[in-house]
């Protein structure tokens, strides 16, 4: 099977103020990345694996996946 890998992308906007934003900004950019990715991959995929179904339901050619 052919698997076709595309992006979403997500903002996230910090309070730069708050003391946990300050020691998030202190990690480097690609930890931040990470842990952000990491942190909406674990709320979101579970969240709407019941739209995924929904969307793949009787599909035949393609099924909808959160990459892991």
């Amino acid at each position: 099977m052919k698997t076709i890998t595309h992006s979403l992308h997500f903002v996230t906007e910090l309070d730069e103020a708050h003391p946990t934003a300050k020691q998030f900004l202190s990690l480097d950019e690609i930890e931040q990345i990470a842990l952000l990715e990491s942190m909406l991959k674990e709320i979101l995929a579970p969240a709407i694996k019941p739209a995924l179904d929904e969307i793949n339901a009787g599909n035949s050619w393609a099924t909808l996946k959160v990459a892991e």
